[in-house]
């Protein structure tokens, strides 16, 4: 395993992130494919046995069961001061009309709920999953500079916003001396580069990591374009993402299963290397299901592709439509 600095702050991670969207009740929430905690406390310890140490899950997922596996999983198998946590906060737990968003209240409440769930004392990396728009981001910054001096955070992140909504939020908080962003989770992969036009200039120049989500555009860029799953078939957001552009993104696909096949390798290592060696990329999120996926992950930090195959990757890219994340 290869670690880095998240940005330039000073938080080592593993150069990749196991997402645990996957894992959580699968009655609870909108991912009916989630595992139990019996069948995801496997894969947890293989990511730390594969020396992955940054663990990447938010709020909503199974409506907060997902932070309760990783919490009970990561006290039986690790030593909490050698693992990363980040979760997030934003989306709405319950249809109240107080829940969600990003103000005062909301962030409050929500980072002890995450932290009783979690089963620690703090969070390492505490990301604010979508932009609020109702709220003011003077509100919002002031609020998560005040869970840092409370050590009930030690990092805050960002995730899927515009650029000058990221940017804003930066200058509010140099403008007030408060804690700023170390890192943007944005969407990212070889069939959605649209992040390439100013976000990750922008990362890149202010020295904070991208952990970029859907490295492997949900699969997409691992089996044949028509191949589904269960978790294909129950989520919409894919046709969203990639649906208007489908005939150049089956043809990158087609790119990286001509190059893997090649290289006899995986797809996944192909796609995965891709992303990795942006040098704005600290840690790819990936989700792991089957073990494959994480022996699969870590061994696309050893794949370096020439640039004839990278020319091949970019050929048949175009321009995807902007997606609000609301």
């Amino acid at each position: 395993m290869e670690y880095a600095r998240l940005g330039t702050s000073g938080l080592k991670v593993s150069r990749l992130a196991l997402g645990c969207m996957s894992y959580g009740e699968p009655g609870r929430g909108t991912h009916p494919w989630s595992l139990p905690e019996e069948e995801s406390l496997p894969f947890i310890a293989q990511a730390l046995d594969l020396g992955i140490n940054f663990f990447d899950t938010a709020n909503i997922y199974s409506l907060g069961s997902s932070e309760q596996i990783l919490g009970r999983a990561l006290k039986k198998l690790a030593r909490r001061e050698d693992v990363v946590v980040a979760t997030k906060v934003y989306e709405s737990l319950d249809a109240g009309p107080r829940s969600g968003g990003l103000s005062r209240g909301a962030i409050m409440r929500e980072v002890d709920a995450s932290l009783a769930r979690l089963g620690t004392d703090y969070i390492d990396l505490y990301i604010v999953h979508r932009w609020d728009y109702e709220t003011p981001i003077e509100e919002t910054m002031k609020a998560l500079h005040d869970l840092v001096t409370a050590g009930k955070v030690r990092y805050i992140g960002a995730s899927s916003m515009h650029t000058w909504q990221f940017v804003k939020a930066q200058y509010t908080a140099d403008l007030h001396g408060w804690t700023r962003f170390v890192s943007m989770q944005n969407h990212y992969n070889l069939i959605n580069r649209e992040e390439e036009r100013e976000m990750l200039p922008y990362c890149l120049d202010e020295g904070i990591g991208v952990t970029p989500w859907s490295p492997l555009a949900r699969g997409r860029l691992t089996r044949d374009w028509d191949e589904t799953s269960a978790r294909t078939a129950g989520d919409p957001i894919q046709d969203r993402f990639y649906g208007p552009t489908e005939r150049a993104d089956r043809a990158v696909a087609q790119v990286v299963a001509d190059i893997a096949a090649e290289r006899g390798i995986p797809r996944a290592r192909v796609a995965l290397a891709w992303v990795l060696r942006r040098p704005e990329v600290t840690a790819p999120v990936i989700g792991a299901t089957k073990e494959h996926h994480l022996t699969d992950a870590v061994a696309a930090l050893d794949v370096v592709l020439d640039n004839s195959e990278l020319a091949r990757l970019d050929a048949h890219y175009v321009p995807h439509r902007v997606v609000e994340y609301v």
